[in-house]
């Protein structure tokens, strides 16, 4: 009978943890996650350390991404949704490692310090110095492993890797600056859903998945992620792409910022904060 009645207690249990918070309770503890983030940006070094590290594991999902995503030209080569399906696919990991593990994006942050910005709990200079800190941190993380773990190890150096990587990189530096811009608007806005669906599950399956869908998706659709992008466009060059490092910052990486911080800051944090806080 004792034995009995701990079994339905765990099973009780289980049902609470599983499920998941509501829009308002996410909201509410968006304010308490900025907070964190704010005093966090006062240790300039540990927000450094783990914003390299988030750097890191946004090019440990972007180089995965490109092995398995490329790594199948003859199935993919009559069908292109099958190579933008892959990579999305094996691109999450990134974020679901920065998520689960407490690490500091750019691109989560422009949603997630907004709301308690905007109750008022600090000022506009804290989230600018906090963005300002993480965007550097996530700068040399991703280049930096694009050089030490993908260039050096000689990842991308064998096709179709190698050509893919070039035309990447080239591509993403041909495009228009409206059309990049809009391309971060729609990268952005997914990647700060999926930190917001995150937010609301329990458990590690949760918050895994919640990652996993959104990002999948910004990736199969082609949008443009500046963080990624400091990953593929700079593994690229390295590879011998025809891209200057002009033509890297101000025709891919400046319009793919901007947009990206108008998709996680407007899309995600303001209307999330309106909808849900207004209180």
């Amino acid at each position: 009978m004792f034995l009995r009645q701990i079994v339905v207690l765990n099973a009780t249990h289980n049902y609470d943890s599983m499920e998941v918070r509501t829009p308002g309770e996410v909201a509410e503890l968006s304010l308490k996650v900025g907070e964190t983030k704010a005093q966090t940006t006062g240790k300039t070094p540990k927000l450094l350390i783990l914003s390299v590290l988030a750097g890191c594991y946004i090019a440990l999902g972007g180089v995965l991404s490109l092995v398995v995503g490329f790594g199948f030209p003859e199935a993919t080569a009559g069908n292109p949704a099958l190579q933008r399906l892959l990579s999305g696919a094996m691109f999450p990991i990134g974020l679901v490692l920065v998520v689960v593990l407490g690490a500091e994006l750019f691109t989560g942050n422009n949603a997630l310090l907004v709301p308690a910005y905007m109750k008022g709990r600090y000022g506009v200079v804290t989230v600018l110095k906090n963005w300002s800190i993480v965007y550097v941190g996530n700068f040399i993380g991703a280049v930096g492993f694009a050089w030490l773990m993908v260039y050096t190890a000689g990842l991308t150096s064998p096709d179709p890797w190698h050509t893919a990587i070039i035309r990447m990189a080239e591509a993403k530096v041909s495009m228009s600056w409206l059309t990049v811009f809009v391309k971060g608007i729609g990268a952005n806005w997914c990647v700060c859903l999926a930190v917001w669906l995150a937010l609301s599950g329990r458990t590690l399956i949760d918050k895994m998945a919640a990652c996993w869908l959104p990002v999948m998706a910004f990736v199969a659709i082609g949008y443009e992620h500046s963080i990624a992008n400091m990953f593929f466009i700079p593994t690229g060059m390295m590879e011998g792409a025809d891209v200057s490092v002009g033509a890297f910052v101000f025709n891919n990486l400046v319009p793919a910022t901007i947009g990206n911080i108008a998709g996680g800051a407007l899309f995600v944090g303001c209307v999330h904060a309106w909808l849900h806080l207004r209180k």
